[in-house]
Formats: structure tokens, C-alpha cells, sequence
């Protein structure tokens, strides 16, 4: 039986993102019904600490720093971003005040789709063709015949592929965003 790229691999994606969905509105309401809605205004500092902290795994990877193994630092970037977008996400909740904490909670939202992408779906979904193609030809397919039972799956690969040209530019937009509404909180509540 032909394994499913989608079943394998989309699915757990969207259920982690559905988590996080879940998560945020459960802590947002959690907080409305416990009169807390003072500590979501909060919850913006240390998930924006969390996800600062996340960087580290970047700068690692490009050598900008060398302590630290690579693979603990990314399921630390991992888990840091997931929750410190967790964080600001309650932080937001359903608040419309302004358009440029808005502007940056959907930049943010944007970076956390294509990061889960990297994360879930490029490298399981490499590994889910290349392993499609091998069975098919254990099985005696030609290369053209292999080519053609494998098609969707590589089309939805190459779109994946290009990943990395999304997240790292979605992520600046979203540190401007997010830095402007920081530093517009600081200016309107008299910090500077």
C-alpha cells in the first residue's frame, strides 16, 4: 500500500499547528474568565525573550558562535520559538488597539507556519520521496514509470524546497514589526 505524504507528514503539521491555535485561544479565554487579562498585556515580555533566545541556534549555524551542539540547540530554537509565539500570541489575543502589534502578530504568525515547514515537513517529506522511489523500483519500475508514481509527492517537495527564501525574510519583517511596537510602548507609556 502506497504510504501518503500528506497522511504522513502534512497532518502532523497541521495538527501541531492546531495546538497552537488551541493553546492560544484556551489561555486567552482562560484569562478573560479569571479577571487575569492583565498578565496576557505581560506575557508579550518573556515570550519575546523566548523567542530572542530561540536565535541562538541561527547564529550557531552560521558559525557566528561555536558552542553548543547543533542538534540540542535546534530543538531548543524549536520549543523557544513555539512558545514564546505561544506567549505572544495570548499576549495579542483579541484585542484590536492598534494596527502595528497586529501587523507584527501576523508577520510572527507567518514565521511560525514556514518555520514548522522546515521543521515537519522538508526533511520527513526528502526522506518520504526518496523512499517512494527506491520501493518502486525494488518492485522493478522503470525510471519514467517510478517518475510518474512519485509525481505529486516531488511537486509538493519542490514547493517546500524553497522554504528557507520565505522564513528568513518573514522573520525580519517580523523583528522590524515587532521592534516598532516595542519601542511604541516604551514611547506612550513614558519608558524613554
Amino acid at each position: 500500500m502506497k504510504r501518503s505524504l500528506w497522511l504522513e507528514h502534512v497532518l502532523p503539521f497541521t495538527l501541531l499547528l492546531g495546538l497552537l491555535a488551541a493553546a492560544t485561544l484556551s489561555g486567552d479565554y482562560l484569562l478573560h474568565r479569571l479577571n487575569l487579562v492583565w498578565v496576557g498585556r505581560y506575557m508579550g515580555i518573556p515570550g519575546t525573550l523566548l523567542i530572542i533566545g530561540s536565535l541562538y541556534y541561527s547564529a550557531r549555524k552560521r558559525k557566528w558562535v561555536t558552542t553548543g551542539n547543533p542538534k540540542s540547540l535546534l530543538k531548543g530554537h524549536e520549543f523557544g520559538a513555539w512558545l514564546g509565539s505561544l506567549m505572544v500570541l495570548i499576549h495579542a489575543g483579541v484585542h484590536f488597539n492598534a494596527i502595528l502589534p497586529w501587523l507584527a502578530t501576523v508577520a510572527m504568525g507567518v514565521n511560525v507556519i514556514s518555520g514548522l515547514v522546515g521543521k515537519m515537513l522538508l526533511n520527513q517529506s526528502r526522506e518520504h520521496v526518496q523512499g517512494e522511489r527506491e520501493r518502486f523500483q525494488l518492485r522493478g519500475l522503470s525510471k519514467t514509470e517510478v517518475e510518474q508514481a512519485v509525481f505529486w509527492d516531488a511537486v509538493a517537495l519542490g514547493a517546500m524546497v524553497q522554504w528557507r527564501k520565505v522564513h528568513i525574510p518573514i522573520f525580519v519583517v517580523f523583528s522590524v514589526l515587532a521592534l516598532g511596537h516595542i519601542f511604541s510602548i516604551f514611547l506612550f507609556w513614558g519608558w524613554v
